[in-house]
């Protein structure tokens, strides 16, 4: 009997199931075009039941005809190349020059009081209110709405980033001064890689902004825009051409989320 007792057993252990899953980031794609299949369903319905009136928000249909006949006539094609342009020269500078500064300020001491001092007192300013004052500076044309779009998106680029920086461990810094790498060492292979989650989401929200300041410069002063083209259809009461504008700006708020998640994912494949 006790030499039965101490054989080890020769069955095979019970799998242990994993269980770190919880809450792990994650997306469906099916699920996300499935809700959106749903909405816009849901709208065409009520629409063609006669629960909203065509002229305050006209059915999904409409709204395609219209965005069929601005890309043959060439309008849309206008007014999405000259939103792109501005979108995009303020976006990159406002872009390149807060992450800059935020390294600058989350790095050095000598720049962060100043840094941090400049930022919270021109953060809160609605930068809209300045573009008069931009028109002054840079005239009526392309250079005003460039740098209120680089205004608008450089400051929560600079918050987001010195954030970024001041939450990476500090323990790793320790660490990596204890095995003797070198100041840019530590910056290249600790803080950077550490902060670079934090500082891609604050260029996602940045990106909204753009978009934002963007509408809303196209709208005061602009010929040719997605901006101009929504302002002018809500003054003919052409609310078909004007959803049309808003379903511009979506498909480009997402392509342009898109393409950050994919730069993201590759930068951010280590995790």
């Amino acid at each position: 009997m006790r030499d039965v007792a101490m054989t080890p057993s020769l069955e095979a252990p019970t799998p242990v199931p994993f269980r770190g899953g919880l809450f792990t980031p994650g997306t469906n794609r099916i699920a996300g075009a499935l809700a959106l299949a749903g909405l816009i369903a849901l709208w065409q319905a009520a629409s063609s039941l006669g629960l909203i009136s065509p002229i305050f928000a006209p059915s999904p249909l409409r709204v395609a005809n219209a965005l069929t006949g601005m890309a043959q006539s060439g309008e849309l094609q206008n007014h999405i190349m000259a939103s792109l342009g501005r979108l995009f020269g303020g976006y990159a500078l406002g872009m390149t020059g807060g992450v800059l500064v935020g390294l600058m300020i989350g790095l050095f001491g000598v720049f962060r009081s100043a840094g941090i001092a400049v930022v919270s007192a021109f953060f809160p300013i609605p930068k809209i209110a300045l573009l008069p004052l931009f028109i002054l500076w840079f005239g009526i044309g392309e250079g005003s709405k460039v740098a209120t779009i680089a205004f608008g998106t450089f400051f929560p680029t600079v918050v987001a980033t010195y954030g970024a920086v001041d939450n990476v461990d500090r323990s790793l810094v320790r660490m990596g001064r204890a095995f003797g790498l070198s100041p840019f060492a530590i910056i290249r292979k600790i803080i950077l890689p550490g902060s670079l989650p934090g500082i891609i989401s604050g260029l996602k929200i940045a990106s909204s902004i753009g978009i934002v300041l963007l509408i809303a410069a196209e709208m005061i002063g602009a010929n040719q825009g997605v901006g101009a083209l929504v302002l002018a259809a809500g003054n003919l009461m052409q609310t078909d051409q004007l959803i049309a504008g808003v379903v511009m700006l979506s498909v480009l708020g997402l392509t342009i989320a898109g393409v950050i998640g994919a730069i993201e994912k590759r930068l951010l494949a280590w995790r």
